[in-house]
């Protein structure tokens, strides 16, 4: 008998805990916005410990502080349609079949905002579509469309609206917030919405607003240190790499020269990048500031997130595709005051393709799509404070195949040649926690191993470490496992205009 009392506590105690955990499900937000931007670097936020100290993004340090950093977030492929067509599908690239930024979507693609719209969801799609590069039509699954052909213009834009060609003056970033806010000032609250916002910018060649305009122009530039021309940093890189130098996407010749001479050209250019930044930072604030305003900020999920990274000057490249950190690494950010807790910070993987089966989740939508992500909302739920301060590196351990670490958390990484920039191979990776293994397919060349932990720089290739040659040839094996169970040991060939894209590019 004496035990009754502790007994009854302990089942109060569970019903509790069961009670409180409903009653966060039951609170997880019906609405949801993604604020997608181009070619952002996933270090280019004001709090970041990481960040050129003189970059300001008061709006995204904002959604931090009041939301949740998602730190560890990642794209399965490094270019614009093919990762916008991962958010939208759950799905890696071999899977969904948008392989490249000029090519027809696959027929019978399907995208997870008709899954929304079937479920009575208010639907819009605000900005860059670029999958299909010459049909700015709309979409289906899209009650509102506003989006423009390919990668569109930064000013004075030729918008498709539900249809219709419109000229528009002004600046891109901004004109395409206004209408994301007009989509939101028609809500009445009688159905859910899913918005998103779709920038242009930070993608190249950069424009800011013109009220940014030399906003950085007295600031100095940090350089990358594995950006010069040594022994030390190319010792062991692929030779495409050290190539990639002398080309469009390389700091010696980037643009086929048009930065401008030498030095002054790159900081011209790095300080362009940060200023076209500001836009996307003051879209972000107009998007929150109407939402706390108008009393939605409560029931809204707010996503901030890059389509891919961008080198600026890392390994002596500029762009993205490779596999390199910067390249694949994106900023993520989760706000929904009284579900996602202010200022934590989430550490779990998070790739481009667990997006669509975390808001499935969360809107309690099904979907017929075989999506190859999974759902992370878990992890915004239950976040830990410290957003701006990552936690210590784990010690490292002794044994290589211990340091390894569960193949569960490694992810592939894809990315197929294109004939208009052929500066860049077909690459796969594997990335895990500690280690990445970067191979090429049809160019003769060495693979690459990185131990994140020890050179998260990426700057020594242990590929040719005999002691690391059990986790190169096991991750190697992994990698082309993956590949196979999907039925993707191919390489897709896409038809695609080659020959506007070397009047594009030579001309």
């Amino acid at each position: 008998m004496r035990f009754r009392p502790a007994l009854a506590l302990f089942v109060a105690l569970v019903l509790s805990l069961v009670a409180g955990g409903a009653v966060r499900a039951q609170s997880a937000p019906r609405n949801v916005v993604i604020i997608l931007s181009d070619d952002h670097r996933y270090d280019f936020m004001g709090f970041m410990p990481q960040a050129p100290d003189f970059l300001r993004t008061p709006n995204m340090d904002r959604m931090a502080a009041g939301g949740a950093h998602v730190a560890n977030a990642f794209v399965t492929t490094s270019l614009c349609s093919p990762s916008r067509a991962s958010i939208l599908t759950g799905q890696y690239a071999h899977n969904h079949g948008v392989v490249d930024n000029t090519s027809p979507i696959p027929e019978g693609t399907r995208f997870f905002p008709q899954d929304l719209q079937a479920a009575g969801y208010q639907t819009a799609l605000i900005g860059k579509w670029h999958m299909g590069e010459d049909d700015d039509q709309p979409r289906p699954g899209f009650d509102r469309w506003v989006s423009f052909r390919g990668q569109g213009v930064y000013v004075d834009p030729v918008l498709n609206v539900d249809g219709e060609r419109v000229e528009r003056e002004g600046y891109t970033t901004d004109l395409l917030t206004d209408y994301a806010l007009d989509f939101l000032k028609e809500q009445s609250g009688d159905r859910p919405f899913f918005l998103e916002l779709s920038h242009k910018a930070v993608h190249a060649e950069f424009i800011p607003a013109p009220r940014h305009a030399g906003a950085y122009a007295a600031d100095a530039i940090p350089y990358a240190p594995s950006m010069w021309l040594t022994e030390a940093n190319y010792a062991g890189k692929p030779r495409w790499v050290r190539e990639q130098r002398g080309s469009w996407h390389g700091v010696d010749f980037a643009y086929h020269g048009d930065l401008g001479p030498g030095m002054t050209g790159f900081d011209n250019f790095y300080r362009r990048y940060a200023e076209t930044v500001l836009a996307v930072d003051q879209s972000v604030g107009r998007v929150l500031d109407y939402l706390e305003e108008s009393g939605l900020a409560e029931n809204t999920l707010v996503l901030y997130l890059g389509d891919n990274g961008f080198l600026l000057g890392e390994h002596g490249l500029i762009d993205k595709r490779n596999a390199y950190e910067e390249s694949i690494r994106i900023p993520f950010l989760a706000w929904s005051p009284g579900f996602v807790p202010a200022g934590s910070r989430v550490d779990g993987l998070v790739r481009n393709l667990d997006i669509a089966p975390t808001l499935l989740e969360m809107t309690r939508t099904t979907s017929p799509i075989d999506m190859d992500g999974t759902s992370f909302l878990g992890l915004l739920a239950n976040a830990e404070s410290g957003a701006a301060t990552p936690p210590d590196a784990a010690p490292l351990p002794t044994d290589p195949l211990q340091a390894a670490g569960d193949p569960g958390r490694e992810f592939l990484y894809e990315y197929y040649w294109e004939y208009a920039f052929p500066h860049t191979p077909t690459t796969f990776a594997l990335r895990g926690d500690r280690y990445k293994y970067i191979t090429y397919h049809g160019v003769w060349d060495t693979s690459e191993l990185y131990d994140l932990q020890a050179d998260p720089r990426e700057q020594v290739n242990l590929i040719n470490v005999p002691t690391l040659k059990p986790i190169a040839d096991a991750m190697r094996r992994r990698l082309f496992d993956r590949l196979e169970a999907d039925d993707a040991m191919r390489v897709p060939m896409r038809r695609g205009n080659w020959q506007a894209a070397e009047r594009l590019l030579y001309d």
